[in-house]
């Protein structure tokens, strides 16, 4: 009994369905974190004259905001705005000693409204005095 052999031709088509599947996953994780990127809160920053803020990019970041309507709001790291409550002075001079305690080399900025009255902003400063930073960073915009 003789075994008849079949020549195989070449397949000229590449399966492109693992490739969809990759790039369909891709396409969810992007749009689940594009929404994350954005932190803190609309806050209409004064402008100045300034040289840009020299960032450390791999840096934890601290970032304390005042509102026009004279509330505080304290991030760390990346955080949505929607899960944002406003934090009581105290409290966030308790967070910021702990934070700072636990790393010393986290970069901090204060981003103030332009609306936000003077006062509430001295008590901010002398709370990050008291726990224990020297330098925070104000954040402003550039003039226009």
């Amino acid at each position: 009994m003789e075994i008849v052999r079949k020549k195989r031709k070449p397949v000229a088509e590449i399966n492109v369905v693992p490739y969809i599947d990759v790039m369909l996953v891709l396409l969810i994780v992007f749009m689940v974190t594009a929404p994350l990127l954005t932190q803190g809160l609309r806050v209409d920053l004064p402008q100045a004259s300034s040289e840009p803020l020299e960032m450390d990019e791999n840096a934890e970041t601290l970032v304390i905001e005042i509102t026009a309507d004279n509330e505080y709001f304290i991030s760390l790291g990346v955080t949505s705005q929607e899960e944002q409550t406003p934090v009581a002075l105290e409290l966030i001079g308790q967070q910021v000693t702990s934070i700072v305690s636990a790393n010393p080399t986290i970069q901090i900025f204060v981003e103030g409204d332009a609306n936000a009255s003077y006062g509430p902003f001295i008590s901010l400063m002398e709370a990050l005095r008291v726990a224990g930073v020297n330098s925070p960073n104000l954040v402003t915009k550039p003039l226009e």
